[in-house]
């Protein structure tokens, strides 16, 4: 069992539950972004520092990353979250190649 944690735009929601539906089945334990319920800008800076921190803290805990890139996207908190996971000498999975 890997522990894989769930890179990507939180636009691509449905694209992040399917495939950490689809890895726990696979038998890997899956750590996912959080979806807010409420609009980003409802957050103060140092709230959403902390939901950075707490993700790239799900790496640290992971064997591997899920890179979920519909149309080969990746925003640039993403393209952050895969040079951390690089550095931690992590494996990298995309969705797309």
């Amino acid at each position: 069992m890997k522990v894989i944690t769930i890179c990507g735009s939180l636009k691509f929601e449905n694209e992040i539950k399917f495939h950490s539906e689809r890895l726990v089945l696979e038998g890997n334990c899956v750590l996912s972004p959080i979806f807010t319920n409420k609009d980003k800008f409802s957050y103060s800076n140092e709230q959403i520092n902390m939901f950075k921190l707490n993700h790239f803290k799900k790496i640290e805990f992971s064997d591997a990353i899920f890179v979920v890139n519909k149309n080969n996207y990746v925003g640039e908190s993403v393209k952050k979250e895969i040079e951390y996971a690089k550095e931690l000498n992590k494996e990298i999975i995309y969705m797309e190649n």
